[in-house]
């Protein structure tokens, strides 16, 4: 991107960057075009083979616990409950990147479906056809979807998505970050989550500086 962007570093089964989706939300309605955002897929739990222990879903619910109290976007949490359920993020980050090379103007509008999917539905987003039927509710086809998103090409890209994150030195998720200044520098807006009226007064500033 060139001209003044944000580099968004995330991942659709990190439940803090679900709790951070409304501050992307009021990001977008703040600034529009004036201040695009990238959409890069950070690596959460990309290829996980176990299932989930009881020790695992009992961590994980506290965490959720804590997001909502943080950030109050609602959580179901049967999706735990599945039978063999295999906390791999590697699909849905793919999804993702697939939506991001076709419709990139629906990259972010997809991961916030994912997540509320996921997080507040209990869909299975580990699934291809979920992830298939959750882009056909944008527009897309179901059919070429569900076809590419087992293609070779589309898995490396969403590895070099995660070595991208790596080489960045991005170490958790939520992470965004703003720039170039004049200098040409970038500058971490926010390492993990923040309330919208934290990020926003830091972007207001930043853009009327530039102005």
């Amino acid at each position: 991107m060139e001209g003044r962007h944000l580099i968004y570093f995330a991942d659709p089964m990190c439940s803090w960057c679900y709790g951070f989706s409304p501050v992307i939300g009021a990001i977008r309605e703040a600034f529009g075009d004036r201040l695009p955002i990238r959409l890069i897929m950070g690596g959460l739990r990309p290829g996980t083979e176990e299932p989930m222990n009881e020790d695992t879903r009992r961590s994980l619910r506290e965490h959720w616990t804590h997001v909502t109290e943080a950030a109050g976007v609602p959580f179901d949490g049967a999706v735990l409950d599945r039978e063999g359920f295999i906390y791999d993020t590697d699909p849905a980050a793919r999804a993702v990147v697939l939506l991001r090379r076709n419709h990139p103007n629906l990259a972010l509008d997809y991961l916030e479906r994912l997540q509320r999917a996921f997080y507040a539905e209990n869909q299975d987003v580990t699934a291809p056809d979920v992830l298939a039927e959750l882009a056909a509710e944008l527009g897309v086809s179901r059919e070429a979807f569900r076809a590419q998103l087992e293609t070779a090409d589309a898995k490396q890209e969403t590895w070099r998505d995660y070595a991208v994150s790596q080489r960045a030195g991005v170490t958790g998720f939520p992470t965004l970050v703003a720039g170039p200044n004049e200098e040409g520098v970038y500058g971490v807006v926010t390492r993990g989550f923040a309330p919208a009226d934290q990020v926003l007064p830091v972007l207001q500033t930043w853009m009327s500086q530039a102005a």
